[in-house]
Parts: structure tokens; sequence; C-alpha cells
């Protein structure tokens, strides 16, 4: 397997919009710039080139197949040669769409086409659910595929990734192109012709986790001159034979926020075993001192940041239980270290939330989509911490060959676009981490969701309750209910009550996964009540069965409020796609996750308004106390992502090596 130096250019070069953060009035000038990059008039003129677009249908109806592959042929050469003009682009977006209509049935729409277009220009598109996300992907992936330089799209789950390239794989075949997918469990072989593709359909911890190891095989080699050199001096090795990818030319990502802005700050790492049977003992013991300090009086603990810290009492206390031990014990540093590690898994990770026990093996929940990550681990020790405190065999701790965080990675790609539901929230950030203005695409018929005012109770056994009752009201009406939680605890919890109750039901949670498409597919038809964690089935429509627009179509229950409303308006979007009918709900208490941890302090001024445990004291006050729970919330997560920016680049400017890491 080889890969020239030129396409390799982009994988061992920074990507443009990879720059250290402005100060002062570049950064006040950089802001003005994004938000004039996200005003109306370029709305406007994608919608201009849409109509043009759709003007040229006329020109491709009545053409044969065979005259239709050859225009393919034809705008091949001008793309791939560079010599194409604004209607070039027109014409081939034309002919998509009627590519798209013979082959899978579906024309795309004409903001299906502003989408396309603001995909070309490196903007964030936001589509509401239900608008056609996959089939606007194509228009401007196909154009890539046919540049000859590739395209990655990036979709949350290997599910979608290979569906996306089958199904949209008819089109691009019939343009020339081949369209591949990379999967969990592929062999070095199989991940190097997928990456060849013209399109690549992948996941971002797949093309990740593939950039940090074709670095790792590349060893010193750092410049695609370098390469070149080497192989001419034969002094390369085999370190450049052995990488997969092409270079990291072009990406379109899909859930561009979940991935660019909810996991941004996640580490990718490469890590190889490193037994320390010494360390992993220490574990184990930490995990039956943390029992014997009291929280309070030997900790502390920072909801908001989830801190643990010792009080001096405490680390007189630890040194006083620890005297006995020796090794690692013997230092008070070391000791307050692992045991600070033992509390945090106390108290901040809980089992069937954070993470569920699997055949003996603690398997992390992902906090966003609630799907199970089987091939991820904490480190530093955390991950030795919560087996400990689980009382399960404890894994070999393990060294760090490479790491790298996906806001880190996704800079580094030569040209980068995205397109969510849920974009707008987040337009500040998205321009100045990633260079990427936002650009909001009408909907193909005006939205018919109802968003019923907010439930909040004082207490969550009471929220439960009121969830049941306004289930059972709804089922008895023949509508679907989807219900989003934020846990599987609280997904169990639910799916218990509905079956005292002889309600029959779908959960779909971290440990229910496997037939997750399938399940929120189906989540439309009548009387169906579905359960689900965050956002699981992320990237499927649900569409609504016979008669149940009739009855005024899904009802979304949304049982807690999250971190950021971002993904709240997510989880409500699923329903009423593409003109249907449907409604929304969110039913919350004073003593859900995101008040306890972000504004605990401030519910002492709800409980005059408090009254009966099941009474709705939703009220002004009460409503502001969750904006002010997810304000700080918020707050907190974007002052980690900029700290790992800085952190990035502080790694470039004093290691010369980190520079393409």
């Amino acid at each position: 397997m080889h890969a020239s130096p030129s396409v390799l250019w982009h994988t061992l070069d920074k990507g443009v919009s990879d720059r250290p953060d402005l100060q002062g009035l570049d950064e006040y000038w950089h802001q003005g710039l994004g938000a004039f990059n996200s005003v109306a008039f370029r709305k406007q003129r994608f919608l201009r080139r849409a109509h043009k677009v759709l003007q040229l249908e006329s020109l491709y109806t009545d053409v044969t197949n065979t005259e239709l592959q050859a225009t393919a042929h034809e705008l091949r050469e001008i793309f791939r040669l560079r010599r194409d003009q604004p209607q070039d682009l027109e014409r081939a977006f034309a002919l998509v769409r009627e590519v798209a209509f013979r082959l899978i049935g579906e024309r795309p729409y004409l903001v299906q086409v502003m989408g396309a277009f603001s995909l070309t220009q490196g903007c964030v598109a936001e589509m509401a659910t239900g608008e056609g996300k996959t089939l606007t992907a194509t228009m401007p992936a196909t154009v890539a595929g046919l540049r000859g330089a590739g395209c990655h799209i990036i979709t949350v789950n290997d599910y979608l990734a290979q569906r996306d390239a089958e199904w949209m794989g008819h089109i691009y075949r019939f343009c020339g192109l081949r369209a591949a997918a990379v999967e969990q469990g592929m062999d070095p072989g199989a991940r190097h012709h997928a990456y060849q593709a013209d399109i690549t359909y992948c996941t971002n911890k797949e093309v990740s986790a593939d950039f940090l190891r074709d670095r790792l095989a590349l060893g010193r080699i750092k410049h695609a001159d370098n390469v070149l050199i080497a192989r001419i001096t034969g002094t390369a090795g085999p370190g450049p034979s052995r990488i997969v990818q092409r270079g990291l030319n072009y990406a379109i990502i899909d859930e561009a926020d979940s991935v660019l802005i909810d996991e941004a700050v996640t580490p990718l790492i490469i890590s190889g075993s490193a037994p320390n049977t010494e360390r992993v003992d220490a574990f184990g013991r930490a995990a039956s001192l943390a029992g014997k300090l009291d929280r309070d009086v030997d900790y502390n603990v920072d909801q908001r940041y989830r801190d643990v810290e010792l009080t001096d009492q405490g680390q007189q206390h630890l040194a006083e239980l620890a005297e006995p031990f020796g090794g690692v014990w013997k230092t008070s540093r070391r000791s307050q270290e692992i045991i600070t590690k033992a509390l945090t898994a106390k108290e901040f990770y809980q089992k069937d939330k954070h993470y569920v026990v699997e055949d003996g093996k603690v398997v992390i929940v992902d906090d966003f989509t609630g799907r199970l990550m089987r091939d991820r681990s904490w480190r530093d020790g955390l991950h030795q911490a919560v087996e400990a405190k689980e009382g399960l065999e404890l894994t070999p701790t393990k060294d760090t060959y490479a790491r790298i965080s996906f806001q880190r990675f996704f800079r580094l790609y030569h040209r980068l676009s995205g397109m969510t539901g849920t974009a707008r929230e987040a337009t500040g950030e998205f321009w100045q981490v990633y260079g990427l203005p936002v650009v909001t695409i009408p909907p193909n018929r005006p939205c018919q969701r109802k968003d019923l005012a907010d439930v909040i109770l004082p207490r969550q056994d009471a929220k439960w309750q009121r969830i049941l009752d306004d289930i059972r009201e709804l089922h008895a009406q023949g509508r679907p209910v989807l219900v989003g939680t934020r846990s599987v605890k609280s997904s169990e919890l639910i799916s218990r009550l509905l079956a005292a109750e002889n309600l029959e039901h779908q959960v779909l949670n971290a440990v229910r996964h496997q037939e997750e498409a399938h399940i929120i597919a189906n989540a439309g038809q009548q009387g169906k009540i579905t359960v689900a964690t965050n956002m699981a089935g992320r990237g499927t429509d649900i569409k609504l069965g016979p008669q149940v627009a009739d009855r005024g179509g899904l009802h979304v229950i949304s049982a807690e409020k999250n971190e950021s409303a971002r993904v709240d308006r997510q989880l409500l979007g699923r329903c009423a796609r593409q003109g249907d009918p449907g409604t929304t709900r969110t039913i919350v208490s004073l003593e859900d996750d995101l008040i306890i941890r972000h504004a605990g302090g401030l519910t002492r001024y709800a409980r005059p308004y408090t009254g009966k445990a099941d009474a709705n004291i939703s009220s002004l006050k009460t409503r502001g106390l969750f904006k002010i729970a997810q304000h700080h919330a918020q707050a907190v997560s974007l002052r980690q992502r900029k700290n790992v920016k800085k952190t990035d680049h502080w790694l470039d400017e004093h290691l010369g090596f980190a520079a393409d890491w």
C-alpha cells in the first residue's frame, strides 16, 4: 500500500483554519467578520444559484443514461483540470439531481440544493430534521470526487456510514466514481482500499484513529517532500508503505454540532499495554480507602467542575490510613493522586449513566449519543478506579503512543463543511474555532410542530409520574410517543413504570442498541411508545404511520433538559419532519442533575412556589433557573474547549513534533 507525497501533503501540514486564538482588536474584527459571513445575503446568493440549478432540469430529463454518463465524464475532466466556472458547478448539481431521481427515486428539493451550495462554500448548513441532509451531501461530494482529491463524509456511527455508502453509492457509481465505507474492525488493506475511493463514509473516531496510526507509521517523517527524498535515497523504510489514508483534503461532517462542538475535546488516543502491577494494585486498595473518607470533612466536591479536593484534615486522615502500606503509599503526592481518582470515580461516575458493566468489564457510555464505546477507556487511572469501585478485575495500565483531540484533528483538513439540525446556538464557536460560517436553510415545507409549555415539578418521583400519565393519555389516542432521557438508568426506570401499566414499548439505550435505526425509524407508527437515551438514533428519520397525522402526529417528551439548549432542540426536532404535525413537551424537576450540578444553590428561591410535590411550579423564576443552569454548563464546556485549543497551540510552539499531531 503506497501513497504518493502529493496526497500526503494535507495529512502532514496544517489546515487552513488551524491557527492560534486572536487577541484584542484582531479578535473583535474576526468575530465581526464571522457575523458578516452568516448574514442573509449569503443565503440569498445560494437561493439564486439553486434556482438556476432547477432551471437546468429540463436539459437532462429527456436524455438517455448514456448521455448523462457522458456529461459526467465531461465534467470530470473540467473539474480535475481546475478549469471549472460557476456554471459548471450548477450543471454538476443539476446532473446529480437527475441521476438521484432515476436511481433512488428522490430529486433534491430547492432547499437541498441551497444546502449543497453552502457546503461547497465551507459553511455549516443548519437543516431541520427530516430535510434530507444525506441526499444534500451527494452534490458537493460528487463534485469533490470529480476533482480527484477525495472526500470524507463523517457520520455519527458505523451503521450510518455503511448505509449511506451503499444507498448513495448508486449515484456516485453512475457518475464514474467509487464510494466506500470505513468500519470498526476492518483490516489495514480494506481501510486503504476504502480511503482510496473518491468518496469515503466514516465516523469521526475511525478517521482520526487511522490518521494517528499513519503518523506513527511515518515516524520522524513530517513533510511530503521528505517522503519523496527518503524514497529516492532508499531510506524511507517500511513506514510510508503502511499508511492507509490518502490525505485530509475535504470533509463534510453530518451532525456537525455533535462532532465539532460536543465531542470537540474528546481525546483520541493510540496506546499500548504497559503493565504496572504495583499501580493497578494501588487503585484496588484506593477504592477501599475512599470509603473511609467523609465527604465535606476529608474532601470537598465541586459538582459544576466535577472536581474533588482533599482537605487538610483529609490529607492527614489519608496518611494515617495509608501508613501500613508500602510502595506508592509512602509518598504523599502519589497517594493523594490515586485516592483523588478513587473519589472522583465514587462521586461522579455512576453505573448505568456514565458506564455499564458488561461481561465483567466496564464499558463507557457516550454522554451525547447513549451508545456503548467498547474500544474506549478512561485515562490516567480513572478506568481502573471505576473498575475497583465495582469490584471487578482491574485491566493493566497503558502507555500513550499518540493522541489528538477531535477539535485539533478536524482543523487539519484543507477544506471543511458540515450539516446539522441545530447550529445557530454555536455560530460564534463554529467561526472562531473552525472558520465555518453558519447558514440556516429554510425547510421545504413550513414546520407544523407545536411546543407545549414546560412542566416543572419539585421532585423527581412526581416528574416520572407525570410523564407516565401523559404517555398513557396519548397512547389511548393512538398517537406515537418518543421519550428522551439522559441516562440508561432513567430509561430503564420509565420502562419499569410502563411495564407495570402493561403498556407495550421499545427501549433504546446503551444496553439495548443493536436495532437502533429500526426502532427509531418505526417510532412514528400508530400507538408506538419509544424510550431512548439522549440522541440515540440520530441520523435516522421518523416517518409517521397511516392515520397518525390525523391524530396529531408524533409527540416527543424530554424527561430532562440537557447541558446545552442546542441538544434539547435536537431532541424536540425529532417530530414534525417535512411539514408533518407533531407536538413536544419538556417535563423536568428541581432534583434533576442539571440543576443540582449547575444551579443547586439557587433552588431555595423556587421553594416558596413548590406547594405540593406533584404541583406544576413552572413560572418565570423556575424557568429562569434552568436557563441559568444551562448557561453555566455551556460556559464550563466552552472554557474546556478553549483550553484544549490553547494547549494544542502551546505544544505547536514548544514541541517541534507536535505540529502534525
